[in-house]
């Protein structure tokens, strides 16, 4: 058989043999191991190789399914197994050389747009692969750079070519390109490192063939793709790793430059541009692959282009002859001769993608190269660092014109280093690009100027001394370009018009005015986005100014362009509410002398340059009036004051912004500021008396115009005349309009000013002071006569007086109100009374009120922005907010009005739960919501009571409008006096509380009900029960409560749902049950709830509610309520039992009575038999009786009953018989229920055991009471009775049970807290009757050994449950206070030996051993026990015994610290929990714990606690559980930081740099932000106990801040975390002498050092300056 196989070469090579026959002989005798062939794998490699090259070379034919045969055999055999462990072995197995430029050629043949190729792509790409997966195979490309070379560019085109297949075959995709690239270039970050978007992998639906023209017969030709990407990323790392081997880097940039810049960084766009993402999903491109592809051709661009071996050659090229003169090699450089052109140039050549993508490739590649190169060369050291900045500046000179954005002459990029033009390419134009490119160019310019800012390039000291300011001119020129081309619909115009800001302002300085028109004043774009940009431009300018104390300069340009003719009719609002609100903080920061010459400055522009001009055009208005000339100038003139009354207006606005934000005269201001503002508000008073004068002789014109136009309507052109007239009078109302609204906003601000100086200063003259020392009679009431009447307010305009002028008056009318009540005198005078009320009524405007039905208009809160829409919600914050000065001026009706507003508008809110408002945005629901909040309601009894009316009568609408099966005297009484009554009656006055009572009673009694509700109706009570919930009861009187409580109650025993009486089909009525108990509950705690006892007592309310529960319960009206709903309802129940039986006892009248009432009927034996009876075969049976809901409910009541009443016990001695009494009762009915529910039933009785049905948790409840209630019972009764417990079995049985039970297996948390507090119970118990059992009977011994073998059950079962693997940390910590309380209540009373086996099973669990097996629940459990038993007191000897031991307790948890410490999986269950039990030994072993090296132990360990890699939940948690340790060692430990003071900063510092790691700025939406908030809030924390331990840290102070100040200039933080940690680091400043700031000045390092400086600084000017100021006035 050998001698046949043997023959197979011989046939391969045979000319006579079939190729069908040769492929399948190959594969024989590559399968086979019998075929012997010398070298059988080079054979056979070397013949399938051959026969490929001389197929393609047309030296031999064969049939294509045989070349595809072929291709495949050669992919088997690269792939197989058997080849590469030869390889491996060291055999040498080769390719023929031609076997690279087949594949070449076969790729470029499939990246060809059209081409039919025979063999399958995949195939190829798979032989590739293959060849790359050896070393030895991939010789073939790897010894030829430039082989490897044209196969990455090959499979780059490939790879482009299937991703744009979309675009090629789709002819609209293509002619929206540029649009969309715009939107998505938009959207994209501008950060580099965080530009990426990830592909999207949703498969779009319909999404056509890549390839339509290729032929049917290959299958599955995507398959091609899904291993296109593994395969290019495969070559990348090939070439990658030769590129690196390479010794010539010239020769590497050259052939990068030239052949795969191209296709890189198109691929590169393709991959990251999300308009591709579809393409993505249908090529099956992960989000990894795609990454990792990037990062590749990232990697290999920058070494490629911008190596350490062409810096010569760049500087040669970019920077200017004078710079590098002698500075050079003799030689000259040695790399490629201009490097940046030829880039460059490759960039800009068109041909390698499409059109619609050349200019967008472009852009992006510009920002990516600009970040490679300041990476490579950004840095220097010494006298090259600037060098290299220069070099930096000169390479974005050469950039920004390639994006078309062509600057002047002057800039570097056209004087010293022009872009060349190759050969072929057109010259590039003189304007710029077309606007559909002007997105792209701009954010391409943003990202160089964001990358230029960040690279600290710009030094301006340097480049105006040492470079004659061509870094200033180039920006300069470019800010010029951006303002001779603006884009202001474009978002990234005015971000790069920011940058520009920041880098210098001086660079906009010179075109400032054209910057404020057109990216502010003039701006029209109302996009959300654009307005951002411009928003963050405006507050960016302003911060700018008042940093430089230029502020009054900047608003003069500012003032000149508002002054300047409008290039629109109608200018966008000049403050948004972001402007205003950056404005007032610049303004707080602004020193007032500045402030005040602002406000002058606005003045003198409204003197200067639009009261001339009104003025002006009023009197050619009246001269043509008066000759009687009519033109077409007429309706200029209009437009001419329209226009000036914009002004006027803006101009007003900026004047109330400015003035309200100054800070405010006092009696500390100097005298010239006093006189200064003093003259300012006499200029103000000027200008608002020629307005004001202006707008009456307009006034009197309109007048006389009316009256003389009257002859004219009889020409011939009547109607045309008419028509023109009604124009240009509604174009007059609208100036004049427009005025007013200034004119009262300047008076407003005006009079709310003087007042405040007035009453701040007493240096200030008032203004209404002087007018009163002339006139008879006070100046406020004559102000406040004139703003009722309106007199200020022309006549004409009155019916269209718009909601800005309604508003400004009823704030003008308010501050003159508040004058009158400051001024005592003027309010005894006999007509001052009648005006407040006058006012207050104008104020509230009740007609207007009752029209703003909807609660959802949304007010910004800025006073110029109210307009028709917002006017309710503004008008609306205006009454709530100054109700108590109003409200004792309104009359009854004018309350409720507001009551009624103040409901429906909470009504409206939790009916589309308050959405719709944007944050920092007031709306008329929400102002209410804050209302009934605050505690200001409470505080005005009429609003109050008017608020409980309107809710009650809203009540009882609902109630009348409701089925009424059956009599009912309330309702009747309330139909018959409600029915004709014109106005709204409170409650006591339509129905009389006793026939309420009645009422109650009588449904209580009889079981049936007076109304049945829809569910429309439930609803409608519900949240009106919501909105009383937010009421303070305290706030309401006797007869408001006792009115409300009893409606409340009669709606809980006399309502029903309709579909509680049929079969029910939803929950809601348990639901409405939850809020009315809730309620009921609240109520009972008010103030004046007295009221209600006096009309019935306390047991009957008890009796009823219960016994309306039980009657629905019975009657199958919470048969379909959730297990959760049920158990809220419960709670409730019990909730509103426990408080008013605590009322009962603490009111102290007639106790017996009411509980006696209580106590008989839930002991009564209908209620015993009820719960007796097997609960479930009753209500799976359906007879009548009790449900296992009723049981449920009846038990529940009688535990609640009974621990209100066991709370009570021991304040004195007859209370203490009274409730004995009572508890005796309880417990008998208690034991026998029991009993009857934990007893086993057959299954012919009931298929379901009633304890499992009430759940476990509440039996084991309600047995902890019981023996709770006779445990206290035995505690108060007489020494000469019997003391035992009566149902000692059933508490025995529970226990044996519950030690069986509670860590066996997993159990619900719940059953696990009630059983702990059994345990805890019960064993007092036991230990109670053991010791009087010892006295009288002796057994000492045997009771003692019952104790002690119930003492380590419970142990052992504690300890075993905190080890159960079925409990979460979140779970162990619920079951921790049980526990605590559990050992409490074990080691009350121990023996030292009790206490030893405890300490024994501590010791036990503290095995590092254990730790190491990976058993740390064990370990864990004893971590949690000694935390737990810290916090006990304990008997003397016990204490003494633990703190004994407690230095060998810290000591091996510190070792278990370290350990766990190497496993980061048990950061957050064992570490920090073992770190938290040593923080409780150090707080609670202050004075015990005497030895300082036990702390120094603690300080070790938590040195190795990880703070890195952590996500933001489990870092806060480390980062709060160090930091309670440290603060415990500083608050209880203060002897020991004497010597400990450097390891506690050690560890601090851990703190402190982390915080400053995990809190700097991202580029990505920061989710965790309130994580690291928090920490550097404590932070602050700690370094304020730094401080106040200043004896400990003095000396240690300047190194502190050393170590801040080093770490703060690594990172850039978050504003809000830097607020904190600076507040924090200005205390250490405080402790820090003189010449400690000389030792950081001089030791810091230099960019350390100018940090220091900065942070100095500011301390100096804010913190310091601050703490003196208080220590002037300190003690």
């Amino acid at each position: 058989m050998a001698a046949i196989y043997s023959g197979i070469h011989l046939k391969l090579k045979s000319p006579h043999t079939q190729w069908e026959d040769k492929l399948k002989l190959a594969r024989f005798a590559w399968i086979s191991t019998q075929c012997l062939l010398p070298n059988k794998e080079q054979v056979l490699l070397d013949w399938c190789t051959h026969a490929l090259t001389g197929r393609y070379n047309q030296k031999v034919e064969f049939s294509d399914d045989v070349l595809e045969g072929l291709w495949c055999y050669l992919d088997d055999l690269l792939h197989s197994k058997k080849l590469h462990s030869l390889l491996k072995q060291g055999k040498t197995v080769s390719l023929r050389l031609n076997m690279a430029q087949l594949l070449l050629d076969r790729l470029q043949e499939c990246a060809r747009v059209g081409s039919k190729s025979p063999v399958c792509v995949s195939t190829i790409l798979s032989v590739c692969q293959g060849l790359l997966s050896s070393p030895a195979l991939s010789s073939v490309f790897t010894t030829k750079y430039e082989l490897i070379v044209d196969l990455l560019a090959k499979l780059c085109s490939l790879a482009c070519c299937e991703l744009q297949q979309p675009l090629l075959t789709e002819p609209l995709v293509t002619a929206s390109v540029t649009c969309g690239d715009e939107v998505m270039t938009e959207s994209h970050q501008i950060d580099l490192d965080h530009s990426q978007i990830d592909p999207i992998t949703e498969n779009p639906p319909g999404e056509p063939e890549l390839d339509a023209n290729k032929p049917p017969a290959k299958p599955k030709e995507n398959v091609r793709s899904a291993n296109l990407f593994d395969v290019l990323l495969q070559v990348l790392s090939c070439y990658l790793s030769v590129q690196r081997q390479q010794a010539n880097p010239n020769r590497v940039s050259t052939m990068v430059t030239n052949q795969l810049i191209q296709p890189l960084v198109l691929l590169r766009h393709l991959l990251t541009s999300g308009e591709f993402a579809a393409a993505h999903t249908h090529l099956r491109l992960r989000q990894q692959l795609s990454r990792d592809v990037r990062i590749k051709i990232d990697s290999i661009l920058q070494l490629a282009l911008f190596p350490s071996e062409h810096l010569t050659a760049y500087k040669d090229e970019l920077l200017p002859s004078k710079e590098e003169s002698g500075k050079r090699g003799p030689g000259g450089a040695k790399g490629p001769l201009k490097p940046v052109s030829a880039i460059l140039s490759k960039l800009s050549a068109p041909g390698y993608c499409e059109p619609a993508l050349h200019y967008t490739v472009k852009s992006n590649t510009m920002s990516l190269l600009f970040k490679f190169f300041v990476e490579s060369y950004g840095k220097g050291r010494g006298e090259s660092e600037e060098t290299h900045r220069m070099l930096c500046f000169y390479f974005l000179a050469r950039l920004v014109p390639t994006l078309d954005m062509h600057l002047d002459e002057n800039s570097p990029a056209k004087a010293d280093q022009p872009v060349p033009v190759t050969p072929g390419q057109k010259s590039p134009p003189s304007s710029p690009g077309p606007p559909e490119s002007w997105s792209l160019a701009l954010l391409a310019v943003e990202s160089l100027l964001n990358q230029t800012l960040s690279a600290d390039i710009y030094n301006v000291a340097a480049d105006r001394i040492r470079h004659a300011e061509v870094q200033l001119k180039f920006y300069g020129a470019l800010g010029q370009m951006l303002f001779n081309h603006a884009q202001p619909s474009i978002p990234a115009w005015y971000r790069c018009l920011k940058a520009l800001l920041s880098l210098n302002h001086l660079i906009i300085e010179p075109d400032l005015d054209q910057l404020l028109s057109s990216a502010w004043v003039d701006s029209e774009c109302m996009e959300a986005r654009v307005q951002r940009a411009r928003q963050l431009l405006v507050c960016s300018l302003l911060q700018t100014y008042t940093k430089l104390r230029q502020l009054p300069r900047f608003f003069s340009e500012l003032l000149t362009v508002i002054c300047q003719p409008a290039s629109d009719n109608l200018r966008p609002p000049l403050l948004s509410e972001g402007a205003s609100a950056s404005l007032r903080t610049c303004l707080l920061d602004t020193p007032s002398s500045q402030g005040l010459e602002i406000c002058s400055l606005v003045l003198e522009s409204i003197r200067t340059h639009i009261l001339p001009d009104m003025v002006q055009e009023e009197r050619e208005a009246e001269k043509m009036e008066i000759d009687g000339e009519v033109d077409d100038n007429g309706a200029k003139k209009d437009q001419s004051r329209k226009d000036a009354s914009q002004k006027l207006f803006s101009l007003s606005q900026l004047l109330h912004v400015v003035l309200f934000s100054l800070k405010t005269l006092d009696n500390a201001s100097p005298l010239p500021i006093v006189r200064q503002s003093q003259a300012l508000i006499v200029e103000m008073q000027q200008v608002v008396k020629e307005l004001l004068n202006l707008l009456s002789t307009e006034e009197k014109a309109v007048k006389t115009s009316s009256v003389q136009s009257t002859p004219r309507k009889r020409k011939n052109n009547l109607d045309q005349k008419e028509s023109e007239q009604m124009s240009e009078y509604n174009m007059g109302v609208l100036w004049e309009q427009k005025t007013l609204d200034a004119t009262l906003l300047l008076r407003y601000t005006l009079v709310e000013v003087d007042t405040l100086f007035d009453i701040h200063c007493s240096k200030y003259t008032a203004l209404t002071a002087a007018a009163s020392e002339t006139e008879d009679r006070a100046p406020v009431l004559t102000q406040i006569e004139s703003l009722l009447s309106s007199e200020i307010v022309p006549s004409h305009l009155q019916p269209s007086c718009n909601p800005l002028s309604r508003l400004l008056l009823k704030l003008l009318t308010l501050q003159q109100m508040k004058k009158v009540l400051l001024d005592t005198p003027l309010l005894s005078e006999p007509n001052t009374a009648a005006l407040l009320n006058s006012a207050a009524q104008f104020i509230l405007a009740k007609s207007e009120l009752e029209l703003s039905l909807d609660g959802e208009q949304v007010w910004d809160g800025q006073i110029a922005s109210v307009t028709s829409s917002s006017y309710p919600a503004a008008h609306w914050y205006l009454i709530t907010s100054n109700l108590p000065l109003i409200a004792p001026y309104l009359t009854g009706e004018d309350v409720g009005c507001v009551a009624d507003m103040l409901v429906g508008s909470l009504l409206s809110r939790q009916t589309n739960g308050g959405k719709g408002c944007p944050p920092g945005s007031l709306s008329v629901s929400l102002v209410s919501s804050q209302l009934v909040q605050s505690p200001v309601l409470a505080e005005l009894p009429s609003l109050f009571s008017a608020t409980v009316c309107s809710l009650s009568d809203r009540i009882v609408s609902v109630l009348k409008a409701a089925h009424i099966p059956k009599v009912c005297p309330t309702l009747l009484k309330i139909q018959e006096k409600g029915t004709g009554a014109c106005k709204r009656l409170p409650l006591s006055t339509l129905v009389n509380k006793e026939t309420i009572v009645e009422d109650i009673l009588a449904s209580s009694k009889a079981g049936e009900v007076s109304v049945l509700l829809t569910d429309t109706q439930s609803k409608e009570l519900v949240d009106l029960l919501q909105i009383l919930t937010k009421l303070n009861p305290d706030g309401m009187n006797s007869e408001d409560i006792s009115s409300v409580f009893l409606l409340l109650f009669f709606m809980l025993t006399s309502t029903s749902s309709q579909k509680a009486v049929e079969p029910p089909e939803s929950g809601d009525e348990a639901l409405f049950l939850v809020k009315l108990l809730r309620i009921l509950t609240c109520f009972l705690e008010g103030r004046n709830f007295q009221s209600v006892l006096k009309l019935t007592h306390g047991g009957t309310l008890l009796q009823a509610s219960v016994s309306s529960l039980l009657w629905r319960s019975n009657n199958g009206a919470f048969g379909v309520t959730s297990s959760s709903d049920w158990l809220d309802l419960i709670k409730e129940a019990q909730g509103f039992i426990r408080a008013l039986v605590q009322l009962i006892i603490i009111r102290n009248s007639s106790v017996r009575l009411n509980l006696d009432q209580f106590a008989s009927y839930l002991t009564t034996e209908e209620m015993s038999n009820m719960n007796i009876v097997a609960p479930s075969s009753t209500a799976v049976s359906g007879k009548p009786g009790a449900s296992i809901l009723s049981v449920h409910l009846l038990l529940a009541s009688l535990t609640s009953f009974s621990q209100a009443m066991t709370s009570n016990l021991g304040k004195s001695k007859q209370m203490d018989q009274t409730l004995t009494r009572m508890l005796t009762r309880t417990t008998a009915s208690l034991g026998p229920a029991v009993e009857s529910i934990l007893k086993p039933q057959t299954l012919s009785e009931s298929p379901i055991q009633p304890a499992s049905v009430l759940g476990q948790a509440f039996v084991v409840e309600v047995v902890t009471v019981m023996l709770h209630c006779e445990l206290s019972s035995l505690s108060v009764e007489d020494e000469n009775k019997q003391k035992q417990m009566r149902h000692m079995a059933l508490y025995q049985g529970c226990c044996q049970q519950i030690l069986k039970e509670i860590s066996c297996a997993h159990r619900p948390l719940d059953f696990l807290v009630s059983s702990l507090h059994f345990l805890s119970t019960f064993y007092k118990a036991v230990e109670k009757t053991r010791g009087e059992r010892e006295e009288k009977e002796g057994e000492e011994k045997k009771e003692g050994k019952e104790l002690d073998e119930l003492y380590m059950q419970i142990l052992q079962n504690v300890h075993k449950l905190l080890t159960a693997s079925w409990l979460s940390a979140s779970d162990v910590c619920e079951l921790e206070p049980a526990v605590q309380e559990l050992l409490r209540h074990l080691l009350e009373k121990s023996t030292t030996g009790r206490f030893n086996l405890l300490l024994l099973l501590i010791r036990e669990g503290l095995d590092t051993g254990k730790l190491r097996a990976g058993n740390y629940r064990e370990v864990l459990s004893a971590v949690i026990i000694i935390k737990l038993l810290s916090c006990c007191q304990l008997p003397e000897p016990c204490s003494k015994a633990l703190w004994l031991i407690a230095p060998q307790i810290i000591s091996a948890m510190v070792f278990l610290v370290k350990s766990s410490t190497q496993d980061v999986s048990l950061t957050v269950p064992f570490t920090v929990p073992t770190v938290t039990s040593m923080t409780s030994l150090l707080r609670q072993g202050e004075g015990l714990l005497t030895n300082p090296h036990h702390v120094l132990l603690i300080l070790g360990a938590l040195q190795s606690v990880p703070l890195d890699h952590l996500t933001p939940p489990v870092y806060h948690s480390v980062f709060l559980t160090i930091h309670e340790a440290l603060f415990a060692i500083i608050q209880r430990h203060p002897q020991v930081m004497l010597n400990a003071a450097p390891s506690f900063l050690n560890v601090f510092y851990r703190l402190v740099a982390s915080i400053m790691q995990e809190g700097r700025q991202r580029g990505d939406s920061d989710t965790d932000g309130d994580v690291y908030l928090q920490c550097s809030r404590l932070i602050e924390r700690m370094y304020s106990h730094i401080a106040a331990t200043a004896e400990s840290f003095t000396t240690l102070s300047a190194f502190m801040v050393a170590q801040y100040v080093t770490e703060l200039q690594k990172v850039t933080l978050r504003p809000d975390v830097k607020l904190h940690l600076t507040e924090g680091i200005y205390r250490i400043l405080d402790l820090c002498m003189e010449q400690d700031i000389k030792f950081l000045t001089a030791g810091l390092q230099m960019g350390v050092r100018e940090v220091f400086n900065e942070l100095y600084g500011s301390y100096t000017h804010y913190h310091k300056a601050q703490r003196q100021g208080e220590e002037k006035y300190t003690v």
